[in-house]
């Protein structure tokens, strides 16, 4: 058995993992980012590969050097919603220019990246259990490395394992106040294919969303006129869907993927709930997939993730050089996220929690009915969305026969900025934590009421 020493372990290599080890190692402490795939295969991760752009990345890597290598389609305009039964379509702009990666040699760069800043990388290496000190305190990982037993002693643990990451299964955090509400029903289950077609698509400066029979959709994301992105998810609480053969059925409707050709296949399961309320125990701190650190309504996780690396290395380096690591110490990590990314998130979540308690088709009917730029407001940068007296005429106007769903989504949308309020007061130490949550949780009944659905937490 071999044993090494670190101040920070990180273990995983996507984007949160990534943006962790890279700032730790900017910050001069030693740390180790440990991934469970060949150099070769890093970075290959199942991905809808849709962003905004490289400003919200933390300025710990080369960006630019980032976006000229992975950022393949840099002129996504709009987002296009496709209505499943009548075929028609509602495109939606967008303020700012988003993009679409090559998520392969975007993982490929960021690795790279956060080795040349100095980062020690550890490829083949497959975490097995989580060690821990008398006082429950997270002091490394046990690993297999190259078939190598191998025993990492660290202050810090940076868990970015992915969803449903092992490394919560393994240590014992009943005395932290870390999030352990955590079951199937609140994570999807997605599946994608890269696919060559051999026209250009006349959409290629949109991403396209078509939903599903199950509460689910499907997407197609350009990465250049010729390569799609295709995939599509479901919800874990809802029957089976077979992704692969429905994804098939669609594409060979499509006029535009008449012999095509599929250069890549690949699923995952995601979260699609509200961030953990604490990622935090003593010695050991979650980012990103591995803390619900993804859009709840669309899957999108990159841009949180890296804040959320990048967040939880700067309050392990800070708390490594006080000579402290319990959860007082890196509790500050807690609330940066909750105050930025995971209130809005937080927001989203009370959409999925409506729209699983009703049936697609009248979702869609109400979704189709809606001006574009409330849509955008809900399911995108705010959580929530108003509209004027005359917008408002119009869609009660577009949506007779579903009028009580309307109503419900108007009394959720309520309930969604009352939640952002309350996360705004989330409690800068862990001693204000149980009142926070009550206070939330009242807020949710709320929702459970309005909404019929069965608790999700």
């Amino acid at each position: 058995m071999t044993r090494v020493s670190y101040d920070i372990v990180v273990v995983g290599g996507g984007t949160a993992g990534a943006f962790a080890a890279a700032t730790a190692a900017q910050e001069g402490v030693d740390v180790v980012l440990v991934e469970r795939k060949s150099e070769e295969e890093a970075g290959h991760i199942a991905c809808g590969d849709a962003i905004k752009g490289k400003s919200t990345f933390p300025d710990v890597i080369d960006r630019q050097y980032l976006k000229e290598e992975s950022f393949s389609n840099r002129n996504i305009r709009k987002a296009r919603f496709e209505n499943p039964r009548s075929g028609e379509v509602l495109d939606i702009p967008f303020g700012e220019k988003g993009a679409v990666l090559d998520r392969k040699r975007y993982g490929e760069v960021l690795l790279e990246e956060t080795e040349r800043v100095g980062a020690d990388m550890h490829y083949d290496t497959v975490v097995k259990d989580v060690t821990q000190d008398d006082e429950g305190r997270v002091t490394g990982i046990e690993a297999i490395r190259k078939g190598d037993t191998q025993t990492y002693e660290a202050d810090v643990v940076i868990d970015a394992a992915g969803a449903l990451s092992l490394l919560q299964d393994k240590a014992d955090l009943a005395d932290a106040t870390f999030d352990e509400n955590v079951n199937y029903s609140q994570f999807c289950s997605a599946y994608r294919e890269v696919v060559d077609v051999q026209e250009p698509v006349e959409w290629d400066d949109a991403i396209v969303f078509k939903p599903t029979e199950e509460l689910g959709y499907l997407w197609y994301f350009p990465r250049t006129d010729t390569e799609i992105n295709a995939g599509l998810g479901f919800q874990m609480n809802k029957e089976p869907m077979e992704l692969v053969d429905v994804l098939k059925d669609d594409l060979e409707s499509r006029a535009e993927f008449q012999g095509a050709e599929v250069k890549d296949k690949l699923g995952a399961a995601l979260p699609t709930r509200r961030p953990y309320d604490s990622a935090t125990a003593p010695g050991f701190v979650a980012v990103g997939d591995a803390a619900a650190h993804v859009n709840p309504t669309t899957g999108g996780g990159i841009p949180g993730a890296a804040k959320a690396g990048h967040w939880a290395a700067l309050e392990a380096v800070d708390a490594i050089g006080d000579g402290d690591v319990g959860e007082d110490a890196l509790w500050e990590y807690n609330h940066k996220v909750m105050t930025d990314f995971g209130k809005r998130f937080a927001a989203m979540d009370l959409y999925n929690i409506f729209g699983g308690a009703h049936e697609v088709d009248e979702l869609v009917d109400v979704l189709t009915a809606l001006p574009g730029q409330q849509i955008i407001d809900a399911l995108g940068k705010e959580g929530t969305a108003s509209m004027g007296l005359g917008l408002k005429l119009r869609t009660v106007f577009k949506t007779r026969g579903h009028w009580d769903v309307l109503y419900e989504l108007y009394k959720i949308s309520k309930k969604a900025s009352e939640l952002k309020a309350v996360y705004d007061d989330y409690p800068t130490s862990p001693d204000g934590f149980d009142a926070w949550r009550s206070r939330r949780d009242a807020i949710m009944d709320d929702v459970y009421e309005i909404t019929g659905a069965d608790p999700k937490y």
